[in-house]
């Protein structure tokens, strides 16, 4: 009798912890998005313009992440989406192929959540890379493997009848390979885009946990030193020249102001020796240059940026003037759009793409170390 009253006790705990864990269970709602996309790409550079021949279209596939204010960081962002897209587009073009891509993005809702701004950064598959007796014409992509990204604003409508909902904007949709082999024309395309939305579980969606009464200022921190390595591999413009390693020191101040934004002000020093390759091919190939070879490949700059924080990692963008430019590549001003990630509150890890304004000059994966 007394081993019945144990089992008797032992399954009241197991069901009344089994329904305090059902009524304590975190519910993760999510949303799948189809568009179709129409559009013309833009010819940032004179010497695509051979290549742009047709209207590019495509699909695009997109799993959202719905969240509704379980860490406070969804709460001071208005509850944003993030998740990932599967892409296709076609060139209209034999000589460009066709690209299928993989992103991971972020979306963040305006105007009582009818307007929604998307930023996406993946990898992308092209099918017909330039080959010098193949395809010659596409001087676009050097590679097959491309990094893309994707600035879209949409006004969307979700659960409009059962779940059922629309969204419709305008996109861009950049690819390039960062100059990890020549050529690196790259494209940018602007798109009408149009879909469907689907709200899974919409009849039990979870009511937003409203932000609490807070001082973002109450997050802003004193002066912060910082020491970064950067390094990557790329090639300059002249075909066949080869990959080079590259690497930047940078070392810059930030001062964050509140819980979204931190300021930085800093100097740059590169050390990029696919430019020294080019200076003594150029004094060979272009004697009319007046270059000796011996010119100094160096080159440092000082920048200002911006740090956009979201839980542990951080969107990074910096505009930076080479102060020391002794071989007169591309344009004086560059920048420089990234992602960071913390480890605590002193190491962190980055991956970022530099930049003299559109042309990219090489995607940079750094490590660095913040402190007072």
């Amino acid at each position: 009798m007394k081993k019945i009253k144990n089992c008797l006790y032992i399954i009241t705990v197991l069901v009344s912890c089994n329904s305090l864990f059902s009524q304590q269970e975190i519910q993760t709602p999510f949303s799948i998005e189809a568009d179709y996309f129409y559009g013309n790409i833009f010819e940032h550079n004179k010497e695509i313009s051979h290549l742009i021949v047709g209207h590019p279209s495509g699909i695009s596939i997109t799993y959202n992440r719905k969240t509704y204010g379980l860490r406070r960081a969804e709460r001071i962002y208005n509850y944003p989406d993030w998740g990932f897209t599967f892409a296709y587009q076609q060139f209209q073009n034999p000589s460009l192929g066709k690209n299928y891509a993989l992103y991971g993005h972020y979306g963040w809702y305006f105007l009582k959540r009818k307007l929604r701004f998307s930023l996406a950064t993946g990898i992308a598959f092209n099918t017909n890379p330039y080959d010098r007796e193949k395809n010659p014409e596409n001087n676009a992509y050097g590679t097959s493997l491309l990094s893309t990204s994707i600035f879209k604003l949409s006004y969307i409508k979700e659960n409009i009848w059962n779940g059922f909902g629309l969204q419709a904007g305008l996109s861009l949709i950049h690819y390039s390979n960062a100059n990890l082999k020549a050529p690196n024309t790259s494209t940018n395309t602007f798109a009408f885009n149009l879909g469907v939305n689907y709200l899974f579980d919409h009849g039990s969606f979870p009511e937003y946990i409203p932000l609490e009464t807070m001082n973002s200022r109450s997050f802003a921190e004193a002066i912060h030193y910082n020491f970064v390595f950067r390094l990557g591999m790329n090639e300059s413009d002249v075909i066949g020249q080869g990959q080079s390693p590259f690497f930047v020191f940078s070392v810059f101040a930030d001062k964050r102001i509140n819980y979204k934004s931190s300021f930085q002000a800093g100097i740059d020093v590169f050390f990029s020796h696919f430019l020294k390759e080019l200076i003594y091919y150029r004094s060979i190939a272009y004697p009319e240059d007046g270059l000796t070879g011996d010119e100094d490949y160096k080159r440092v700059g000082v920048f200002v940026g911006h740090e956009l924080r979201l839980y542990d990692t951080a969107l990074i963008t910096q505009l930076g003037y080479y102060a020391y430019w002794p071989y007169q590549f591309e344009q004086r001003v560059y920048n420089r759009l990234g992602l960071k990630r913390y480890f605590g509150k002193t190491i962190y890890a980055s991956v970022s793409v530099k930049s003299q304004w559109a042309k990219a000059e090489g995607i940079e994966f750094g490590l660095g170390v913040r402190f007072k």
